[in-house]
C-alpha cells in the first residue's frame, strides 16, 4: 500500500468516525440500543425460565452461568454485529456510487473504511459495556488469555459480518429494498448461533452440522472463548470461519461485477 493510499483510508476513517459521533442519537437507536435491549429481554426470559419452572441446572447452565453467556452475547453482538449495509444499499438505490466509480477511491475502499471506523468505536462501546457487566456482577469470570482470544475471533466475526452486509447491501442492484434480506439472515443468525440460547441445548445431531456452517462462530464459539470454556480449536474455528468469510468475499466481488453490467446513471 502506497502512502498516498494509506492516507485516503485513513483521512475517510476519520471522517467517518467523526460522522458516526457527529449523530449520537442516531447511533444509540440503530446500533447499540436494538443489542441491549435484546439483552435484557432474554435476561428477563432466562431468569423466569429457571425461577418460575425451579429449574437448577439446564445442560450444565445454572442461574447464574445463564445469565453470564448472555452477557457476553452482548458483548459480542457490540463487537462482531452491529453493522448494517442500510447506507450501502441507498448509495446503489440512489446512484450515489457514479462518485465512487470515477473517484481515485473506490466504493469497497470508502465501505470497508468507514466499517473500521464504526469497528473503533464500538471497541470502545463494547469496553464500557464490559465493565457495566462486571460491576453488576452478570460477568464474574474474566481472564487476560481468554480477553484476548475472545476479542481476536471476534474481530474476524466482525470481519464476516461486514461482508456478509457488503454483499446483502449489493442486492440493492436488482431490489429496491434490502432490509428484509437483512432481517432474513439477522433472524437466522440470531437462532443457530447460540445467541438466543447455547448450542448444548441443541440437539446433538444438529449441533455437529451446525459447526461446519459459520453460525456458531458468530456468537457461541466467541462466547465460549471468552468464558474460557471452549472445548474445540480455536484456530479451527477460526479457519472455517475464514473460509466463509472468503466465500462471501469471492460472492461479493461477482455480484458487483454483475451489478456494474447493469447499471445506469444518467444527470450526475
Amino acid at each position: 500500500m502506497s502512502v498516498a493510499t494509506a492516507r485516503k483510508w485513513g483521512a475517510t476513517i476519520r471522517i467517518s468516525w467523526n460522522k458516526l459521533l457527529s449523530y449520537k442519537l442516531n447511533l444509540l437507536l440503530l446500533v447499540i440500543g436494538p443489542s441491549v435491549v435484546f439483552f435484557f429481554v432474554k435476561y428477563s426470559l432466562w431468569t423466569a425460565i429457571f425461577q418460575l419452572e425451579g429449574i437448577e441446572q439446564l445442560q450444565g447452565y445454572d442461574l447464574g452461568g445463564m445469565l453470564q453467556y448472555q452477557g457476553w452475547t452482548l458483548i459480542v453482538a457490540l463487537l462482531g454485529q452491529g453493522y448494517n449495509s442500510m447506507n450501502l444499499a441507498e448509495d446503489i438505490r440512489l446512484g450515489r456510487i457514479s462518485a465512487f466509480l470515477v473517484y481515485p477511491f473506490g466504493f469497497w475502499s470508502f465501505q470497508t473504511a468507514s466499517f473500521i471506523a464504526f469497528e473503533c468505536l464500538q471497541l470502545f462501546t463494547a469496553a464500557i459495556t464490559l465493565s457495566g457487566l462486571l460491576l453488576l456482577g452478570i460477568v464474574t469470570h474474566l481472564t487476560l488469555t481468554s480477553l484476548l482470544a475472545g476479542l481476536c475471533f471476534s474481530v474476524l466475526v466482525s470481519f464476516f459480518w461486514y461482508q456478509t452486509s457488503y454483499l446483502i447491501g449489493l442486492m440493492a442492484f436488482w431490489l429496491e429494498e434490502t432490509w428484509v434480506l437483512r432481517v432474513m439472515f439477522l433472524t437466522i443468525t440470531q437462532f443457530f448461533s447460540g445467541a438466543v440460547m447455547p448450542l448444548e441445548v441443541y440437539p446433538e445431531y444438529l449441533q455437529r452440522l451446525l459447526m461446519w456452517t459459520p453460525f456458531p462462530y458468530l456468537t457461541y464459539a466467541p462466547v465460549k472463548i471468552f468464558m474460557g470454556e471452549y472445548q474445540g480449536d480455536i484456530m479451527m474455528g477460526a479457519g472455517i470461519l475464514s473460509f466463509w468469510l472468503g466465500i462471501t468475499a469471492l460472492a461479493s466481488l461477482a455480484v458487483w461485477r454483475r451489478g456494474l453490467r447493469l447499471y445506469t446513471a444518467a444527470g450526475m
